[in-house]
Protein backbone atom coordinates (compact mmCIF):
# COMPACT_ATOMS: atom_id res chain seq x y z
CA UNK A 1 0.00 0.00 0.00
CA UNK A 2 1.67 3.63 -1.18
CA UNK A 3 1.81 6.58 1.11
CA UNK A 4 -0.17 8.73 0.08
CA UNK A 5 -3.29 5.35 0.60
CA UNK A 6 -1.63 5.44 4.05
CA UNK A 7 -1.72 8.90 4.61
CA UNK A 8 -5.26 9.11 3.63
CA UNK A 9 -6.22 6.23 6.28
CA UNK A 10 -4.42 8.42 9.19
CA UNK A 11 -6.38 11.10 8.37
CA UNK A 12 -9.74 9.46 8.72
CA UNK A 13 -10.45 8.47 12.34
CA UNK A 14 -14.13 7.60 13.63
CA UNK A 15 -14.33 8.71 17.13
CA UNK A 16 -18.27 7.82 17.24
CA UNK A 17 -17.60 4.94 19.34
CA UNK A 18 -15.87 6.59 22.22
CA UNK A 19 -19.40 7.30 23.57
CA UNK A 20 -19.69 10.74 25.99
CA UNK A 21 -18.78 10.44 29.71
CA UNK A 22 -18.13 6.38 29.34
CA UNK A 23 -14.20 6.91 27.93
CA UNK A 24 -11.80 9.37 29.32
CA UNK A 25 -8.10 8.40 28.84
CA UNK A 26 -4.28 11.57 30.57
CA UNK A 27 11.59 22.66 19.04
CA UNK A 28 9.09 19.98 17.71
CA UNK A 29 6.52 21.70 15.05
CA UNK A 30 3.13 20.22 14.11
CA UNK A 31 4.43 20.62 10.81
CA UNK A 32 6.78 18.04 10.85
CA UNK A 33 4.29 15.76 12.74
CA UNK A 34 2.14 16.13 9.74
CA UNK A 35 4.80 15.10 6.62
CA UNK A 36 5.97 12.37 8.87
CA UNK A 37 2.30 11.16 9.24
CA UNK A 38 2.32 9.10 6.51
CA UNK A 39 5.77 6.49 6.84
CA UNK A 40 4.04 3.51 8.29
CA UNK A 41 2.68 1.11 5.65
CA UNK A 42 3.30 -1.72 7.78
CA UNK A 43 0.52 -0.50 10.18
CA UNK A 44 -1.76 -1.07 7.75
CA UNK A 45 -0.91 -5.14 7.01
CA UNK A 46 -1.83 -5.53 10.68
CA UNK A 47 -4.83 -3.33 10.73
CA UNK A 48 -6.79 -3.44 7.42
CA UNK A 49 -9.56 -1.59 9.75
CA UNK A 50 -6.81 1.56 10.52
CA UNK A 51 -10.05 3.38 11.97
CA UNK A 52 -11.22 1.57 14.24
CA UNK A 53 -7.68 0.26 15.19
CA UNK A 54 -7.43 4.23 16.08
CA UNK A 55 -10.56 4.49 17.97
CA UNK A 56 -9.70 1.96 20.00
CA UNK A 57 -5.88 3.17 20.68
CA UNK A 58 -7.25 6.39 21.30
CA UNK A 59 -9.65 5.01 23.93
CA UNK A 60 -7.37 3.53 25.66
CA UNK A 61 -5.18 6.46 26.07
CA UNK A 62 -7.98 8.60 26.94
CA UNK A 63 -8.39 5.84 29.68
CA UNK A 64 -4.94 5.63 30.89
CA UNK A 65 -4.86 9.81 31.38
CA UNK A 66 -8.30 11.16 32.33
CA UNK A 67 -9.63 7.79 34.56
CA UNK A 68 -12.94 7.92 32.80
CA UNK A 69 -14.86 11.45 32.71
CA UNK A 70 -14.76 14.82 30.46
CA UNK A 71 -13.72 16.44 33.40
CA UNK A 72 -10.24 14.88 33.15
CA UNK A 73 -9.91 16.31 29.98
CA UNK A 74 -8.27 19.96 32.04
CA UNK A 75 -6.45 19.25 35.34
CA UNK A 76 -3.61 20.42 37.65
CA UNK A 77 -2.28 17.28 39.28
CA UNK A 78 -0.69 17.81 42.67
CA UNK A 79 3.04 17.94 43.38
CA UNK A 80 3.06 19.30 39.41
CA UNK A 81 3.74 22.97 38.02
CA UNK A 82 1.51 23.15 35.00
CA UNK A 83 -1.77 21.87 33.79
CA UNK A 84 -2.48 19.30 31.43
CA UNK A 85 -5.00 19.06 29.14
CA UNK A 86 -7.03 16.82 26.55
CA UNK A 87 -7.17 12.68 26.46
CA UNK A 88 -2.80 12.53 25.71
CA UNK A 89 -2.59 15.10 28.92
CA UNK A 90 -0.60 17.06 26.73
CA UNK A 91 1.59 19.60 29.33
CA UNK A 92 1.00 23.49 28.80
CA UNK A 93 3.24 25.72 31.14
CA UNK A 94 2.01 28.66 32.96
CA UNK A 95 4.53 31.91 32.28
CA UNK A 96 7.83 32.15 33.83
CA UNK A 97 7.67 28.35 34.40
CA UNK A 98 10.05 26.01 32.78
CA UNK A 99 10.34 21.72 33.45
CA UNK A 100 12.78 19.25 32.04
CA UNK A 101 9.39 17.71 30.54
CA UNK A 102 8.67 18.29 27.45
CA UNK A 103 5.36 21.18 26.66
CA UNK A 104 3.47 18.94 23.79
CA UNK A 105 -0.27 21.41 24.55
CA UNK A 106 1.02 24.53 22.36
CA UNK A 107 2.08 21.97 19.51
CA UNK A 108 -0.96 20.02 19.25
CA UNK A 109 -2.77 23.43 18.75
CA UNK A 110 -0.54 24.22 15.65
CA UNK A 111 -1.34 20.90 14.76
CA UNK A 112 -5.04 21.88 14.14
CA UNK A 113 -4.55 25.38 13.45
CA UNK A 114 -2.44 23.64 10.40
CA UNK A 115 -5.14 21.26 9.59
CA UNK A 116 -7.73 23.93 9.65
CA UNK A 117 -9.39 23.65 13.09
CA UNK A 118 -11.19 26.65 14.56
CA UNK A 119 -9.25 27.24 17.54
CA UNK A 120 -10.71 29.21 20.58
CA UNK A 121 -7.81 32.64 21.54
CA UNK A 122 -7.67 30.58 25.10
CA UNK A 123 -5.89 28.74 24.35
CA UNK A 124 -3.46 31.22 22.94
CA UNK A 125 -0.02 31.45 24.11
CA UNK A 126 0.72 30.60 28.08
CA UNK A 127 -1.56 28.70 30.07
CA UNK A 128 -4.11 31.28 32.11
CA UNK A 129 -3.29 29.94 35.81
CA UNK A 130 -0.09 30.62 37.57
CA UNK A 131 -0.68 28.30 40.33
CA UNK A 132 -2.97 25.06 41.01
CA UNK A 133 -4.47 27.18 43.40
CA UNK A 134 -5.73 29.59 40.88
CA UNK A 135 -6.31 26.97 38.51
CA UNK A 136 -9.00 25.38 41.16
CA UNK A 137 -10.70 28.60 41.77
CA UNK A 138 -11.53 28.68 38.40
CA UNK A 139 -12.51 25.84 38.10
CA UNK A 140 -16.74 26.11 38.29
CA UNK A 141 -19.53 25.74 36.69
CA UNK A 142 -19.18 28.40 33.32
CA UNK A 143 -15.76 28.93 34.15
CA UNK A 144 -13.09 28.45 31.38
CA UNK A 145 -11.54 25.21 32.46
CA UNK A 146 -15.36 23.81 31.80
CA UNK A 147 -15.57 25.86 28.47
CA UNK A 148 -11.90 24.26 27.65
CA UNK A 149 -13.14 20.73 28.63
CA UNK A 150 -16.31 21.41 26.16
CA UNK A 151 -14.45 21.97 23.23
CA UNK A 152 -12.06 19.43 23.62
CA UNK A 153 -14.82 16.58 23.70
CA UNK A 154 -16.27 17.96 20.63
CA UNK A 155 -16.05 15.64 17.56
CA UNK A 156 -13.37 17.38 15.66
CA UNK A 157 -10.79 17.97 18.70
CA UNK A 158 -11.34 14.63 20.10
CA UNK A 159 -10.47 13.00 16.17
CA UNK A 160 -7.33 15.51 16.52
CA UNK A 161 -5.84 15.09 19.55
CA UNK A 162 -5.88 11.27 18.30
CA UNK A 163 -4.37 12.20 14.95
CA UNK A 164 -1.95 13.91 16.70
CA UNK A 165 -0.74 11.51 19.38
CA UNK A 166 -0.36 8.93 16.57
CA UNK A 167 1.61 11.61 14.42
CA UNK A 168 4.43 12.04 17.44
CA UNK A 169 4.85 8.34 17.41
CA UNK A 170 5.58 8.19 13.95
CA UNK A 171 7.76 11.72 14.09
CA UNK A 172 9.71 10.31 17.57
CA UNK A 173 10.91 7.05 15.42
CA UNK A 174 12.36 9.67 12.89
CA UNK A 175 14.42 12.00 15.67
CA UNK A 176 15.71 8.37 16.89
CA UNK A 177 16.60 7.24 14.23
CA UNK A 178 18.66 10.34 13.45
CA UNK A 179 20.15 10.47 17.46
CA UNK A 180 21.28 6.53 17.02
CA UNK A 181 24.16 4.91 16.28
CA UNK A 182 21.86 1.62 15.39
CA UNK A 183 19.02 3.79 13.45
CA UNK A 184 18.25 0.60 11.42
CA UNK A 185 18.15 -1.62 14.01
CA UNK A 186 15.89 0.84 15.93
CA UNK A 187 13.91 1.26 12.90
CA UNK A 188 13.82 -2.86 12.92
CA UNK A 189 12.81 -3.14 16.88
CA UNK A 190 9.53 -0.02 16.04
CA UNK A 191 8.00 -2.02 13.48
CA UNK A 192 8.71 -5.49 14.99
CA UNK A 193 6.39 -3.53 17.75
CA UNK A 194 4.02 -2.16 15.33
CA UNK A 195 3.33 -5.10 13.72
CA UNK A 196 0.30 -5.44 15.53
CA UNK A 197 -2.37 -3.46 17.12
CA UNK A 198 -1.70 -3.71 20.47
CA UNK A 199 1.75 -3.24 19.58
CA UNK A 200 0.91 -0.18 17.73
CA UNK A 201 -0.77 0.87 20.58
CA UNK A 202 2.02 0.59 22.79
CA UNK A 203 4.49 2.83 20.53
CA UNK A 204 1.67 5.42 20.63
CA UNK A 205 0.85 5.33 23.86
CA UNK A 206 4.81 5.45 25.40
CA UNK A 207 5.24 8.65 23.49
CA UNK A 208 2.76 10.34 24.77
CA UNK A 209 3.37 8.57 28.29
CA UNK A 210 7.12 9.15 28.73
CA UNK A 211 8.34 11.05 25.60
CA UNK A 212 10.45 10.04 22.71
CA UNK A 213 13.91 10.37 24.40
CA UNK A 214 15.43 12.29 22.01
CA UNK A 215 15.60 15.53 25.03
CA UNK A 216 18.25 16.23 26.70
CA UNK A 217 16.96 17.90 29.09
CA UNK A 218 14.48 14.79 30.17
CA UNK A 219 16.99 12.77 31.89
CA UNK A 220 17.84 11.62 35.19
CA UNK A 221 21.75 11.56 35.98
CA UNK A 222 22.11 11.60 31.93
CA UNK A 223 19.43 8.76 32.00
CA UNK A 224 16.72 9.03 29.66
CA UNK A 225 13.45 7.21 30.19
CA UNK A 226 11.68 7.33 26.39
CA UNK A 227 10.75 5.70 23.74
CA UNK A 228 14.38 5.23 22.31
CA UNK A 229 15.74 4.30 25.90
CA UNK A 230 13.06 1.17 25.61
CA UNK A 231 13.79 0.56 22.28
CA UNK A 232 17.68 0.18 23.40
CA UNK A 233 16.36 -1.56 26.31
CA UNK A 234 14.83 -4.61 24.42
CA UNK A 235 16.25 -8.08 23.78
CA UNK A 236 16.00 -9.80 20.19
CA UNK A 237 12.83 -11.51 19.90
CA UNK A 238 10.23 -12.14 16.97
CA UNK A 239 8.47 -9.72 15.04
CA UNK A 240 4.54 -9.42 16.39
CA UNK A 241 2.96 -10.37 19.41
CA UNK A 242 6.80 -11.25 21.24
CA UNK A 243 7.95 -7.57 20.23
CA UNK A 244 4.82 -6.47 22.34
CA UNK A 245 5.51 -8.04 25.23
CA UNK A 246 9.51 -7.82 25.48
CA UNK A 247 8.36 -3.78 24.49
CA UNK A 248 6.43 -3.48 27.96
CA UNK A 249 8.73 -5.40 29.93
CA UNK A 250 11.71 -3.29 28.11
CA UNK A 251 9.68 -0.22 29.59
CA UNK A 252 9.40 -1.30 32.81
CA UNK A 253 12.74 -1.62 33.08
CA UNK A 254 13.53 1.76 31.72
CA UNK A 255 10.85 3.03 34.15
CA UNK A 256 12.34 1.22 37.27
CA UNK A 257 15.68 2.75 36.32
CA UNK A 258 13.94 5.93 35.73
CA UNK A 259 12.62 5.96 39.81
CA UNK A 260 16.39 4.86 40.86
CA UNK A 261 18.33 7.56 39.44
CA UNK A 262 15.27 10.60 40.29
CA UNK A 263 15.60 12.87 43.38
CA UNK A 264 14.52 11.42 46.36
CA UNK A 265 12.64 14.51 47.36
CA UNK A 266 10.14 13.54 43.90
CA UNK A 267 8.88 10.50 45.83
CA UNK A 268 8.57 8.61 42.03
CA UNK A 269 8.25 5.33 43.89
CA UNK A 270 4.80 5.99 44.17
CA UNK A 271 3.58 6.08 40.83
CA UNK A 272 6.06 2.82 40.09
CA UNK A 273 2.88 0.45 40.07
CA UNK A 274 0.58 2.36 38.30
CA UNK A 275 2.99 2.44 35.54
CA UNK A 276 4.36 -0.95 35.54
CA UNK A 277 0.33 -1.75 35.00
CA UNK A 278 0.25 0.86 32.18
CA UNK A 279 2.72 -0.51 30.52
CA UNK A 280 1.35 -4.44 31.13
CA UNK A 281 -1.76 -3.18 29.00
CA UNK A 282 1.05 -3.82 26.01
CA UNK A 283 1.08 -6.94 26.08
CA UNK A 284 -2.93 -7.57 25.77
CA UNK A 285 -4.69 -7.38 22.23
CA UNK A 286 -6.86 -4.45 22.08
Amino acid sequence: MNRRLWHGKLKRLDLSVLGKESICMHGKTAGCVLMLACCVPVWVQAAPDTGEVKAKIARKIWQNECAGTIRGLVSWNRGEAFPSLGIGHFIWFPAGVTERFEESFPAFIQFCRRKGIRVPEWFSGAAPWRTRKEFETADVRGGLPERMRRWLSSPAALQMQADFIIARSVAALERIKGQSRRPEEMAARYYAVASVPNGMYALIDYVNFKGEGTNPAEQYRGIGWGLRQVLEEMRPVSPGQPAAVEFAEAAKRVLQRRVDNSPPGRGEARWLAGWRNRCDSYKRNL
